[in-house]
């Protein structure tokens, strides 16, 4: 049997991989600016102060909208309301809690990322990096997803898929994550954690 361990689950609000945890009886904590969607062990407030607390791994998923290279054409020709000073400066904002968490003195960390554009490399420099799929996980869908990795293994996969032919309305439906339509909450739906990727972290780094 494993030993129990102090896991901090950084920005999160599902509560996916902080129950996944504690299913596996592990002392397992959300953070997130925003209230739990799951009642039990979570903090409300800014994780970079609850860093240094004595935890034993931390999966962050911090957000990713000023770090992708999908948004980098912001940065030159800002949305409605946005001034180019104002994207850069969230672009560093972004960048420096991203190497916060990194530099956070937790032996055990995996970070959420996305496919950065080479301003956001510039400013968060190299990084041993897995990029995992919900299918290799048993569940259907396809969103590629980024994990930066110290001090722990690659994820192996536990139920691979056979992923649908391009063009077909199965495939569509695989794609689902790309293809939600504007709504105040996509942002939130695209970013939640898939089980059998939360499923696959407690097992294999729990």
């Amino acid at each position: 049997m494993c030993s129990r361990m102090r896991v901090l689950v950084a920005c999160e609000e599902s509560a996916k991989v902080r129950e996944a945890f504690r299913l596996m009886g592990h002392d397992a904590w959300s953070c997130d600016l925003q209230e739990t969607r799951v009642p039990g062990n979570h903090i409300k407030g800014d994780v970079i102060g609850i860093l240094d607390d004595g935890w034993d791994l931390m999966i962050a998923h911090p957000v990713c909208t000023r770090l992708a290279n999908s948004g980098v054409r912001w940065l030159h020709k800002p949305p409605k309301g946005k001034t180019k000073d104002e994207m850069w400066t969230e672009l560093e904002d972004a960048a420096r809690f991203y190497v916060t968490l990194r530099d956070a003195p937790i032996k055990k960390k995996a970070i959420e990322n996305p496919i950065m554009h080479k301003y956001a490399k510039e400013l968060i420099g190299e990084m041993k990096r897995q990029i995992v799929q919900p299918w290799w996980f048993g569940d259907p869908a396809f969103k590629g997803t980024g994990f930066e990795l110290i001090n722990l293994p690659e994820l192996i996969p536990t139920n691979k898929l056979s992923p649908p032919a391009p063009g077909t309305d199965e495939h569509k439906l695989w794609s689902k994550c790309h293809r939600m339509p504007p709504s105040k909450d996509r942002a939130k739906m695209r970013s939640e954690t898939y089980q059998g990727i939360a499923d696959a972290m407690a097992s294999q780094w729990g």
